[in-house]
Formats: structure tokens, C-alpha cells, sequence
């Protein structure tokens, strides 16, 4: 079920044309996709390839003593073993901090990191000589939480720290801390009718992508290397590989191969620098391909969280203030964990307003897998603690926790914890009312007529542990906020590169970014808006590489405002030249020519009455127009580093979601019946699209909220579970009715009007289950994913 509730968005010229923003269209790589004829990144294959293996820690903290890779080099079939000593320049790499060893310089610091590299003719060859290298390990003490990394004595994990944050840290394992202080909180709390605290806990969970890291590196004539991989972000890639390679960026070509899912987990490197080491060493083709087990061990993952929250409100329902601390464990590098430091920080509000606030967020270096970018970034754990918040005060004023949302929710105009005021729609209380009055689902819906019950609609599912006997539904509402772009100052920008040409004469055009296609649809609003701009039906999207100017990361939901935007602006640029063009040739025909308002449209140029002037391909003939430009959004501000005060985001989105769960109390089985979800997009370029994003989102905020954490030994540091055998992932019997309601109210500060879709919905769909089950049992639930054991009381295996 979904509803597209529009509003009046203005379009550009040339919207009639088929195909163009605004529809529905189909994905060019969809058919493939689901017939399985995709080509990903793990299908690579070159006829000489060697197979590369990584050899890894055992150990998540010690002092590498010894490495002897004799008997690996001895196996027949191995051309190449390298160690950190074989390393040919540049020994660290790191997306904000250059901190993360390409492999491990004589310490370990987390369970699995990269000790030596092997090539061999056969994959299994390559394990098995993996397997003989002999490495001396001296164990060392282990930083597994905030006790424990600032603790007098504490082992420093990264002595000597240089970088511009290590100033701003109390202490050297912590990577980076945000405070943002904004009015009395102190003279606030006075006036406080009710006052309500609470400890939350966030798991780590993993991006659990289908398609593991995989790529092929192939050694060029040049002395360069060509690599074909699956990213998120080719020039972030491409910045980091080339001073490990010891290469200028020209030597290293960057490819984009089939990516399947990556929601951050590619935003950092895993196989790239080592399969191009290899091929170098080599000097034949190398392809690496993660098992399940390694991709657990091999990408950052969520930051785990602890938030402790106070907040006050008078008596008519008014917050007053708010107070809170989040620590989020960034692991053993520190991967993006300053940006998701600040995000954490001047969301941890929520989408309301509260003029008194004292907040500090804080990441810190442990032992722990490292931990970067996931959907979300940061504002997951907020939401989640936030949201718990706001139902303690609406039960400690007995009102209604929709109704108490709705009164202190931000609109256009509200003031942000940071002082920035949100100048575009902010429709909070509306997505609340409209996810409140969507029809509820049926009760009881595992019954049917004189027949046995539907056990798939029962918690436990076909596992037949129940027939509805202890059984009790809970429904719940969240709602959340999600900035849009990349934020603090960044230079935030993408890179387009559009053609129009006459091919057997027709008009054609090309459009060419270096945006990571990783399955949410850029490459058909692409597209979509070279059609809506060019007026033209057929488009060619180019592989997606280094050989055009950076389109960022596709991540923080930018990739259809930035490289959209970039697209959309370069199109402009082709439609200005090709009018100029046909006034040169054919302006003395007609006086409509001198007119500023022409439009492209099916093929033609046209006047804004529908009169052809002329046909594209009779103004281009042979001759192409070709123009590569950048596009930056409006300009943000880093946050300051004692008040927390800037223009710190470009954009904000906003989802509502309404969850209905039903308990087996005796064995603590959840099943989630529905979960319903209210988003502003500000303009739905591919409505179908949308939608998509909006429902898998919600799903990957469901698996937090019940199922999905990895599970780290508290002693050891060590992963517990790295494989789909125990990290649990929700599959379509666990994924519920998601009826959405898309509501369109055009920011004016983006191309179209768009908003960022996203991220949003992974925010409050996680809250909401869990308060759906509060509501159920009557239970606290101060941590997700819940478990069996926190619904029945028994003991936790963790």
C-alpha cells in the first residue's frame, strides 16, 4: 500500500517530455538485477588473474613479534607474499584521520585487522599459503569501553596523535568530542513541572550487504593500474590508494564495477589498496573476493552507543529542557567517526524544539572492530534515545504520545540546538497526524475461519510456537530527523560531464559522473533529468570512473541533491549552447528565435506555445556539445568546538513511523504486523523509487530494533558472530505491510525542490517498533536489538 500525496512543485522546461522527473520510471539495471544477469564486482575475471588472500589478526590487541612467510612463498603456485615491510610508500590511509595501517605495522589492534598479503594462481592456493605464514604475537591488554580507555594507565591506542581534532579530546583514546551548549539549562530545570531520565544502549550492527567487497586490480603499461571495484566514493578511494602505491592519481584508473547494497560499509577502504599492491608486485592482474566471514572483519560497521538523557517539561506539556551524553565506540581506527560525532551531537534533540540544551557527544578509540558510516550515521542512536524520552515525559503528563510529539515539534522557522534556523518545510506535526490516521491492520490476523491459524502471522512464524495463546499487540510512534548532505564546512560538491549529439539522426544524450551506483537508483534520476532538461528520450549513462571530476560519496542521502543537482545544471549548460546554436543557423527564419523562453522538447526546440522551430539533430549535426562542470549546494560551517554553535547542515528530512507488534510474552517472539511510515521528500523525481527507499530503510530500522547486532566478547574484544549463520538480518517472512505516505512540500533551496529520502526512515522506524513492544509488555526497554531475554526475563548469552 502506498499513497503519494502531492503539492504544487514548479518544473523545469521540457517536464512533458516522457521519462522525465516526476514518474515512475524503470531502473535500466533492474530486469538484470532480478533475473540475475547483473555483472557484480565478484564476477570480475581476467584470463591471467592471480587470486589474492588476506591473512588476519587473531588477536584484537598485541605486539607483532616475528612474521615468517617462508613456507607461504614455498607453496607452489604463490608468486607473492607481502608484509607492512614490502609496503612501496605510504604505510597509513583514513577517510578524515590517516591512522588505519595498510597492513599491520607491529601491533594489532582489533580482532581480524590485515597482516600480510598472498597471490597465488588459485584461491584456495592463496588460503592455504595464508594459512603458513608464521606470526609471533605478543597479547596485549585490551580497550573495550569508556572505563577502560580513560582510565588512569590506560593503554594509549594511537601515542603521538597529530591530527586537527586530538586538541579538542580530554583524553588521547578518544577520537574526537562535540559539546553544544545553548541557553540556561540550569534556570530551565527551575521550571520544570516533570523531569525524566534514562540510560540507552545501542548494539553494533552491520551494513550486511549482499554483494561482499570484491574488485580487480590490473597492472598497466605505464607503470600505473587500472582497478575495477565496488565503492561508494571512487576519488576518496583514489586519494588514499595512490601515495600507498607511491604513484601520482593519473596512474591509478578507478572503474566501477557491480555494487550489491553498501549503506556506508563501502565508504572506506577494504581490498582496494591490497589487490593493486599485488598486481604491482606481480605484474599480473590480481581479483580479491571477500568470504562472509572476512567482509565482517573487513568494513566498518555502526558505532555502538550509551546515551544517557534528561529532559523537563512543564505542566501544560512544554519541554523546558534537555541534557544528554553520547559515547559511541569508534573501534580501532577512526574511520568518519569526527563527522559522526557532530551529527550525533546537533541531532540529539530530535525534530523539536527546546531552546535549553547541554549536550556533549564524544567517539572514542577501543579495541573493538572499527566503526564509520552507516544509514544514518549517528543520528540512529539519538533517535533512539530521544524517541524513549519522549514517551516517559507523555506518560508522566498523561497525555498522548502522539499528541505530546505534535506539540513540540519543530516547523519552518524553528531554532536547532546549533542556532541554525531550519528555513525550509519542517512538517512534524503533519507527518504524525498522517501516520496516526492510517487505517490500523486487523486483529488477529493469523485466524481464519473454522480452519487452522496462518502461522505466519504469528510471532515464531512457522516454527508453530504459538496459536495466539500469550499473545499481545503494542503499537507505537516515533518520529525523527536526518540531515541531508555532508555538513561542517565541507567542501561538498559533484561533478557532471553531459553530452548531445546526433547519432543516425537522433538526438542522444551522455551523461557521465562518478557516482557509485550501489542500488539506490541514481543512475534512472539521472536519466530522468537529462530528459526532463534535454527534452530528449534516449539517454546513455557512462560508467561511472575516475576519468571525470569527483561526484562525492554516495552516501548521507546527497547523491540525488548534489550530483543531481550537478547534472541538472551541466544539462542547463548543454540547452544554452545548443539554442545558441540554432539561433546562428536559423534565426533569421523566425522571429520566435530571439525569444528567451524556448524549450527543448521531444527532440526539438520549441517555443512555450508548442511551435517547432527545429529539430535537435538538424542544429547539432555533426558536431556534439560536451560540457563538465562542478555544483555545489549552499555553503555550511563547522560546528564551534565549545558551544556547538553553526550553520552546520545544508538540509534536514524528516520521517514519521507507526509500528504495530505483536509479543509472544512467555517466549519474548516479536512480530512486527506493520510499520507504517509518513516522509516529506519535497519532490518525488521517481515516486516508485522513492517509495523503495522509504521501505527499505524502515526494514533496516526494524533489524536494529529486534535482530541484527554484532556481538563483541567483552574480554577479548573478538567478534562472536561474523556470518549470516549468527548475524541475523530480516528476510521477506520478517519484513511487514509498509504502507507509506509521501508528502511533497518543495525545499527552495535545493534543485527541484528535493529532500534528501533516504536515511530518514532508518532513523524512527527502529523507535517506534521498540516502543510498539513497551507498549505490549510493559517493559523499560532501554537497549535494542531486543531480545527474547529482555521480554521474558531470562539471562542474556552476551
Amino acid at each position: 500500500m502506498s499513497e503519494v500525496t502531492r503539492t504544487p512543485t514548479a518544473l523545469t522546461q521540457g517536464s512533458r517530455t516522457r521519462g522525465g522527473i516526476g514518474e515512475s520510471t524503470l531502473r535500466p539495471d533492474g530486469t538484470l538485477k532480478v533475473t540475475g544477469e547483473f555483472a557484480y564486482a565478484s564476477d570480475l575475471w581476467h584470463e591471467d588473474m592471480l587470486w589474492g588472500f588476506t591473512l588476519r589478526s587473531p588477536h584484537a590487541h598485541a605486539r607483532i613479534r616475528s612474521v615468517d612467510v617462508s613456507a607461504a612463498l614455498a607453496t607452489a603456485g604463490v608468486h607473492a607474499v607481502m608484509t607492512h615491510e614490502d609496503l612501496p610508500a605510504a604505510t597509513r590511509y583514513g577517510l578524515e584521520i590517516e591512522d588505519t595501517p595498510v597492513l599491520a605495522d607491529g601491533v594489532v589492534r582489533h580482532h581480524g585487522e590485515a597482516v600480510a598479503l598472498v597471490a597465488a594462481d588459485h584461491p584456495e592456493t592463496a588460503r592455504r599459503a595464508a594459512a603458513k605464514i608464521k606470526v609471533d604475537y605478543e597479547p596485549l591488554p585490551v580497550v573495550t569501553d569508556e572505563e577502560s580507555a580513560t582510565a588512569p594507565g590506560a593503554p594509549v591506542l594511537h601515542p603521538g596523535r597529530t591530527d586537527d581534532h586530538a586538541p579538542h579530546v580530554p583524553h588521547p583514546n578518544i577520537v574526537h568530542r562535540q559539546p553544544i551548549v545553548r541557553g540556561d539549562v540550569t534556570a530551565a530545570r527551575a521550571r520544570a513541572d516533570v523531569v525524566v531520565s534514562g540510560e540507552y544502549t545501542v548494539g553494533m550492527q552491520d551494513q550486511a550487504f549482499l554483494g561482499p567487497e570484491s574488485g580487480l586490480a590490473v597492472p598497466a603499461e605505464d607503470g600505473g593500474v587500472d582497478l575495477y571495484i565496488a565503492t561508494q566514493w571512487l576519488h576518496a578511494d583514489l586519494r588514499q590508494i595512490a601515495p600507498v602505491l607511491g604513484l601520482p592519481e593519473d596512474k591509478v584508473r578507478m572503474t566501477l564495477s557491480g555494487v550489491g547494497g553498501a549503506f556506508g560499509g563501502r565508504e572506506d577502504l577494504s581490498m582496494q589498496a591490497h589487490a593493486c599492491l599485488l598486481a604491482l608486485r606481480t605484474g599480473r592482474p590480481v581479483k580479491i573476493v571477500y568470504n562472509r566471514f572476512e567482509s565482517f572483519f573487513g568494513h566498518v560497521h555502526r558505532h555502538p552507543a550509551r546515551l544517557r538523557y534528561e529532559h523537563g517539561a512543564t505542566r501544560d506539556g512544554k519541554l523546558a529542557y534537555m541534557t544528554c551524553r553520547i559515547v559511541l565506540d569508534g573501534g580501532a581506527y577512526a574511520s568518519s567517526s569526527p563527522a559522526v560525532v557532530g551529527n550525533a551531537a546537533s541531532l540529539s534533540a530530535g525534530p523539536y524544539v527546546v531552546d535549553d540544551v547541554d549536550i556533549e557527544a564524544l567517539a572514542l578509540y577501543t579495541n573493538n572492530p572499527p566503526c564509520g558510516a552507516m544509514r544514518g550515521f549517528g543520528a540512529v542512536q539519538a533517535c533512539f534515545a530521544y524517541e524513549a524520552q519522549m514517551d516517559k515525559l507523555a506518560a508522566a503528563l498523561e497525555m498522548d504520545p502522539v499528541e505530546f510529539r505534535r506539540l513540540n515539534a519543530m516547523s519552518q522557522g524553528s531554532t536547532m540546538p546549533t542556532g541554525q534556523v531550519v528555513d525550509s518545510p519542517a512538517p512534524v506535526a503533519e507527518l504524525l497526524r498522517r501516520v496516526k490516521a492510517m487505517p490500523m491492520p486487523p486483529q488477529r490476523q493469523w485466524e481464519s475461519a473454522g480452519g487452522p491459524p496462518d502461522l505466519r502471522a504469528l510471532p515464531g512464524g512457522l516454527s508453530n510456537t504459538t496459536h495466539g495463546e500469550g499473545v499481545v499487540r503494542g503499537v507505537g510512534y516515533a518520529v525523527g530527523i536526518k540531515n541531508v548532505g555532508f555538513s561542517e564546512g565541507f567542501d561538498d560538491y559533484s561533478t557532471a560531464r553531459v553530452r548531445l549529439e546526433a547519432v543516425a539522426g537522433e538526438p542522444v544524450a551522455t551523461v557521465h559522473t562518478a557516482m557509485a551506483e550501489v542500488g539506490q537508483g541514481g543512475v534512472t534520476v539521472h536519466a530522468q533529468i537529462a530528459r526532463t532538461e534535454l527534452g530528449v528520450a534516449q539517454v546513455t549513462i557512462h560508467p561511472a570512473d575516475t576519468r571525470v571530476g569527483s561526484a562525492g560519496s554516495t552516501s548521507a542521502s546527497r547523491q540525488t541533491y548534489v550530483t543531481g543537482g550537478a547534472v541538472r545544471c551541466a544539462c542547463e549548460a548543454v540547452r544554452e549552447r545548443v539554442l545558441e546554436r540554432g539561433r546562428a543557423k536559423f534565426g533569421t527564419y523566425h522571429p520566435a528565435w530571439a525569444s528567451a523562453e524556448l524549450l527543448l522538447e521531444g527532440g526539438k526546440i520549441v517555443t512555450d506555445g508548442g511551435e517547432v522551430l527545429a529539430g535537435l539533430a538538424d542544429v547539432l549535426e555533426d558536431e556534439a556539445v560536451d560540457v563538465e562542470l562542478e555544483w555545489r549546494h549552499r555553503p555550511t560551517e563547522p560546528f564551534d568546538r565549545r558551544t556547538g554553535q553553526g550553520f552546520g547542515h545544508v538540509q534536514y528530512s524528516f520521517a514519521a513511523h507507526r509500528a504495530v507488534v505483536e509479543v509472544d510474552t512467555e517466549l519474548g517472539l516479536v512480530k512486527v504486523v506493520e510499520l507504517a511510515c509518513a516522509q516529506d521528500v519535497g519532490k518525488a523525481l521517481n515516486p516508485l523509487s522513492v517509495v523503495g527507499q522509504i521501505q527499505g530503510g524502515s526494514t533496516q530500522g526494524l533489524g536494529l530494533a529486534v535482530m541484527e547486532e554484532i556481538v563483541v566478547d567483552p574480554a577479548t574484544a573478538k567478534v562472536r558472530n561474523p556470518s549470516f549463520t549468527d548475524y541475523l538480518i530480516p528476510t521477506i517472512l520478517d519484513t511487514p505491510a509498509q504502507p507509506v505516505d509521501v508528502l511533497e512540500l518543495a525545499d527552495d533551496h535545493a534543485p527541484y525542490g528535493l529532500r534528501g529520502v533516504g536515511e530518514a526512515p532508518t532513523l524512527s522506524s527502529t523507535p517506534a517498533v521498540v516502543a510498539a513492544i513497551r507498549q505490549a509488555t510493559g517493559l523499560a526497554l532501554d537497549r535494542v536489538p531486543v531480545r527474547p531475554e529482555h521480554l521474558t526475563g531470562t539471562q542474556s548469552v552476551s
